[in-house]
């Protein structure tokens, strides 16, 4: 388990790997997003997609999805999220594209006023196959701070 003791900033990770579906980004469309460029490809055609792309808000989901097993694969003592800074959309994402994701944690510090939680900002790159970013944002998130007294992790 990392804890916010453990984070050192400028650290990256690169993890994930998500393939698009032309079925899961029209479901998503229907249900959150009925825009006809996200509905159909005639409806795309007459945008700058030029066809089909997935909605920015499903962009986030699949990242969130991939962040997700990150946490599962390498644990750590997170408390939840505080919101999200700079969300860019950079590039449509397509059926049959295959994304990535990159983190960076830029900021962290400790709660002033609650002296088990810190705070960590960490930039979200998502790719495609292509190595082109598609997505950014700034996550804010909360991370448990270890309890006095207690060691500290094995270095990697």
């Amino acid at each position: 388990m990392r804890y916010f003791e453990d984070l050192a900033v400028g650290e990256t990770a690169s993890f994930g790997r998500y393939e698009v579906t032309r079925e899961e980004v029209l479901d998503f469309a229907r249900r959150y997003d009925p825009q006809p460029f996200h509905l159909s490809d005639e409806g795309a055609a007459a945008t700058h997609f030029g066809r089909l792309a997935a909605s920015g808000w499903h962009s986030c989901a699949m990242a969130m999805a991939m962040l997700v097993e990150q946490m599962k694969a390498t644990p750590t003592a997170s408390l939840g999220a505080g919101g999200v800074d700079e969300l860019r959309w950079l590039k449509p994402v397509h059926p049959g594209d295959t994304l990535r994701c990159q983190t960076e944690l830029i900021d962290k510090r400790a709660s002033a006023s609650k002296p088990d939680v810190g705070f960590m900002r960490q930039r979200l790159t998502m790719f495609n196959q292509r190595d082109e970013p598609v997505m950014s944002f700034i996550a804010n998130a909360l991370i448990r701070r270890r309890a006095s007294g207690e060691g500290t992790a094995p270095a990697a």
